[in-house]
């Protein structure tokens, strides 16, 4: 049971891995849209896909009597409340290696969409439909979610049903490792953002935002970048700022029961009658910090939640820019951001959802910082030295970054420039 601080803190112990032991793990998240005329699809489209992807060994997971996701070895496909569905890959040692479980996935899925008529958006925020259109499915939790989310933040609604991400989780080595790695991915927020927007387009219009995925994430219920997470957050810091967050659901006997009028610490407290009083099991603490959904968030890892989803063929340079910086070249990265004044770093991610590389940060702008961390990443990855079968290191995956920051064009630019030509809606399919 949790009962105590110290309990979620050994928690956090337990996720401490000798550097030779260090995976990678990748989720991302996509739209389906019905080739016939341009809407979501609903649940029952979701079902015949996933019955047809049972033929490249993907099996059914069940909510009761509904199907809710697809599991394969170390991998899953799950279902978001608006029917995207995310693929959170198996856990792996290399970006070659991740690349290829994209990849494949990709070809999983092309032959069934095609199939059922279905075309695939790759986007951080759908930009055709209102959200009044859109079709939800019968995960249990989501309903209590629609419910209790717009409480906390006017687009929580939009977070849920109209977002799509990628997310990498990483591993520390010792509690000061932690301390540093959550300090850089929290300080290069901002840049991530400006390199990954993808979500200039909405409701089939230019919404004047680069990531509007972003903005929207910035005004979600349990969301943003808290100034605390730059305070030398160590295993204590989180934990307490964890106990004493509210709790979005509780999975009791099945059910789900709301925890707004509770702190995980009322939990730990046994002060929640609803549950008959019952103290938290670690599977309730796993449930409570994924649902803390700040741009990056801990568990037994470390999780970095500020890309844009984006095309498959940039889909590999997300996670090679943030492995090489972390994995490959921390000590360079931490002396590049130390002295970076929090407020600073607060001030541009407010403002980079529209400004893009333009936004300010500690005298410089973000296309500045984006060529600079691009160095750090890239000698990270010489360091790493992980090879493909063809000689190449990882490298190779910072060749779509490497374009965005010498065109100054990011993936948001080319969307508005395609779509404004025609305002066709076959610009914004993956092709």
């Amino acid at each position: 049971m949790i009962t105590s601080k110290e309990h979620v803190i050994d928690y956090f112990k337990s996720g401490i891995k000798d550097p030779k032991n260090f995976k990678i793990g990748i989720e991302h998240e996509k739209f389906l849209f019905n080739v016939s005329d341009n809407t979501r699809v609903d649940y029952s489209k979701i079902k015949q896909m996933f019955s047809a992807l049972a033929e490249f060994g993907w099996k059914p997971v069940y909510e009761n009597e509904n199907i809710i996701a697809l599991n394969n070895g170390g991998k899953n496909i799950t279902l978001e409340p608006g029917n995207q569905i995310e693929l959170s890959g198996d856990i792996l040692n290399h970006i070659h290696e991740a690349c290829a479980e994209s990849q494949d996935y990709l070809f999983e899925l092309r032959q069934v969409t095609k199939k059922l008529g279905i075309k695939i958006v790759s986007a951080g925020f759908d930009p055709i439909s209102k959200i009044q259109e859109i079709p939800n499915n019968p995960k249990q939790r989501y309903k209590l979610m629609t419910e209790d989310m717009p409480l906390g933040g006017e687009h929580s609604l939009d977070m849920m049903y109209r977002t799509c991400g990628t997310q990498l989780n990483v591993d520390y080595n010792s509690e000061e490792d932690f301390i540093k790695k959550f300090k850089v991915v929290n300080s290069i927020v901002p840049i991530s953002i400006a390199l990954f927007a993808n979500s200039s387009i909405v409701e089939k219009k230019k919404s004047g935002y680069l990531s509007y995925r972003s903005k929207v994430w910035q005004s979600t219920s349990r969301g943003g970048l808290p100034a605390i997470f730059f305070d030398n957050f160590d295993f204590d810091k989180y934990a307490e700022f964890a106990i004493n967050f509210n709790i979005l659901f509780i999975d009791h006997e099945g059910k789900y029961i709301s925890g707004k009028k509770y702190t995980f610490k009322d939990f730990m407290d046994g002060k929640i009658d609803e549950i008959g009083n019952r103290l938290p099991t670690e599977k309730d603490l796993t449930t409570h910090l994924s649902t803390i959904f700040t741009e990056n968030r801990l568990k037994k890892y470390i999780e970095l939640r500020s890309m844009d989803a984006c095309g498959w063929d940039c889909l590999c340079s997300g996670p090679a820019f943030n492995v090489g910086m972390i994995y490959g070249n921390i000590d360079e990265t931490y002396d590049l951001i130390k002295n970076w004044d929090k407020d600073k770093i607060i001030n541009a991610y407010l403002e980079v959802p529209k400004k893009g590389f333009n936004t300010q940060l500690m005298g410089k702008d973000l296309l500045h910082w984006s060529k600079t961390l691009l160095e750090l990443s890239n000698k990270g990855l010489e360091n790493r030295d992980f090879l493909n079968k063809h000689g190449k290191n990882e490298t190779i995956f910072l060749n779509h970054l490497n374009k965005i920051v010498e065109n100054k064009m990011t993936n948001a630019d080319h969307m508005i420039n395609k779509f404004s030509k025609d305002e066709n809606l076959e610009t914004l399919y993956d092709q």
